[in-house]
């Protein structure tokens, strides 16, 4: 079976880490990676080196939602139905306390991270009905797990949404053979926490059981096993990568 994988956020660390994984998996396998990074395609220079032909770039700006229209028609247009969509982007993390709540940037965030998924959804949706088959895979995070820490409201209450979106699709699609699935890593050492002081990065380590934050290497295989034939009768799940710091 020929798969199009269709990822958004590729250019982050967990999405040029999954696309390594999945290109090479199964080299047998006819895989096409349709990916969306913004303003920093570059970090898929290697890989794109790497696999020639198998990695069509797309610089798109996800919180503009007329972008995010334009990007679905030149998919419909130009590039295979995908098989596979995962949606890894986000804003970066900033603590900071509800009194200085920064409603632009959670609104920005919610385009990102909610708008953008949706929009998709609906574009590539129909051909997964059609096909009786379709793996959605999305991003959460541990804090949607039991307490949160203070001071996250706004990444909260966006992969809260997330969650919503999920649950509610994987009823919908099921019996389509379209599964939606979620995975909730625990704090995971990546760029993407650059506006994250170190002292709550080095307290999370130190907290967490096995005595270290996530990294890529520990999430991606779950993320590809939920994308695999493998998985076809679980949907509607979040999978906590937590190494113990937050348990279901």
């Amino acid at each position: 079976m020929a798969c199009t994988y269709l990822i958004t956020g590729a250019t982050s660390d967990v999405g040029t880490t999954l696309i390594r994984r999945l290109l090479t998996e199964a080299p047998q396998e006819e895989r096409l990676i349709l990916a969306q990074g913004c303003g920093d395609l570059n970090k898929l220079a290697p890989l794109m080196q790497e696999f020639p032909g198998k990695i069509r770039p797309y610089d798109v700006d996800l919180s503009d939602p007329a972008k995010v229209e334009t990007f679905c028609r030149l998919l419909q247009a130009d590039a295979p139905a995908p098989t596979h969509f995962v949606h890894l982007p986000a804003l970066p993390v900033v603590n900071v306390k509800f009194k200085n709540f920064d409603e632009e940037r959670v609104l920005k965030d919610w385009e990102i991270q909610l708008h953008s998924a949706i929009k998709i959804c609906k574009s590539i949706l129909p051909a997964m009905t059609k096909a009786k088959f379709g793996r959605l895979l999305f991003i959460q995070t541990s804090y949607t797990i039991g307490c949160p820490p203070r001071f996250t409201a706004a990444y909260v209450m966006n992969k809260s949404a997330l969650g919503g979106l999920v649950k509610s699709l994987a009823v919908e699609y099921a019996r389509f053979g379209v599964t939606v699935n979620c995975v909730a890593p625990s704090m995971m050492e990546t760029h993407f926490l650059k506006d994250t002081p170190d002292l709550i990065v080095k307290s999370s380590a130190e907290e967490n059981p096995m005595g270290r934050n996530a990294t890529p290497e520990d999430v991606v295989p779950a993320m590809a096993f939920l994308l695999s034939e493998e998985a076809r009768f679980i949907t509607g799940v979040t999978l906590p990568i937590t190494g113990g710091s937050a348990i279901v």
